[in-house]
């Protein structure tokens, strides 16, 4: 398993670290067998997964369920979990609880939590030993406010984001990821921290890259973002489904070569 002085090693040697998206075994036993450095159990499977209209409805239970599930498939897989809306900015010791409740039943590497203004908790979990990878740039946890659209676009809000990165590596943050902010910005500040960053929607200069694995693998999810690019089409499935059940229509399915053979009523009469 990679470890995190492995990855800041990567990120020292200018290795590219990969991340995906897994939230259940066979999308986490999927990555580990084609060597993906890095698994992001994001609260994304609120749409992905379990239909939710954004990641606002995911509870922790939700996250343990599925984190569970992705470590049972990629035991050998650095691991984040992240941690779910209203699971975290409520007071120290909820917070510090509810982090502590998710990174030991998950058997994670380290959880992750959104936005600037989680600096105390990022400390507070430094302290005790508990990893942290901070997410900054569109936070999609705030998305109602933000909306989904690119980040620190002007000069005001993008030295913002540098000062914003900046502390919660100070904070303790063992990784950063940043999402739908201006090339340029991002490779400035991968160059300036010592801890890797991995982007989305940030350009190729970040320390790595992560996707979402429906997205790269195409299953029809109904929003396209500007940084998918689509490695598979499982999307073909519809055909295949389509085609299996007109054939149990017409009484196709299943022939002699998926049946059974053994006179047994025969032995039943006697």
């Amino acid at each position: 398993m990679l470890t995190l002085k492995h990855l800041i090693d990567m990120k020292q040697h200018a290795n590219k670290i990969s991340m995906v998206t897994a939230y259940d075994y066979p999308s986490a036993k999927q990555a580990e067998s084609a060597q993906i450095d890095t698994l992001l159990v994001g609260d994304s499977l609120g749409m992905t997964v379990l239909g939710y209209e954004s990641t606002v409805q995911v509870t922790t239970s939700d996250m343990i369920h599925h984190a569970k599930a992705v470590r049972r498939g990629a035991p050998n897989t650095f691991m984040v979990v992240d941690v779910p809306f209203g699971a975290v900015g409520i007071s120290e010791h909820s917070d510090l609880e509810n982090a502590i409740d998710l990174y030991k039943q998950t058997n994670a590497n380290a959880i992750k939590v959104e936005g600037a203004h989680l600096i105390d908790f990022i400390k507070n979990c430094n302290h005790i030993g508990l990893p942290v990878v901070s997410h900054l740039g569109l936070t999609p946890q705030s998305v109602g406010i933000t909306g989904y659209k690119m980040q620190a676009n002007t000069k005001e809000t993008a030295q913002q984001l540098i000062n914003d990165a900046y502390a919660v590596q100070q904070a303790g943050a063992i990784m950063l990821v940043l999402e739908a902010v201006p090339s340029d910005l991002a490779a400035q500040i991968t160059k300036n921290l010592d801890i890797p960053v991995i982007g989305i929607g940030a350009g190729k200069d970040t320390d790595g890259q992560v996707l979402v694995y429906h997205d790269v693998l195409n299953y029809e999810v109904p929003h396209q973002a500007k940084f998918v690019k689509q490695y598979g089409d499982f999307s073909s499935g519809i055909t295949a489904l389509m085609q299996y059940h007109k054939e149990v229509k017409n009484e196709i399915f299943p022939d002699e070569s998926h049946t059974y053979k053994k006179q047994i009523m025969d032995e039943v009469s006697e």
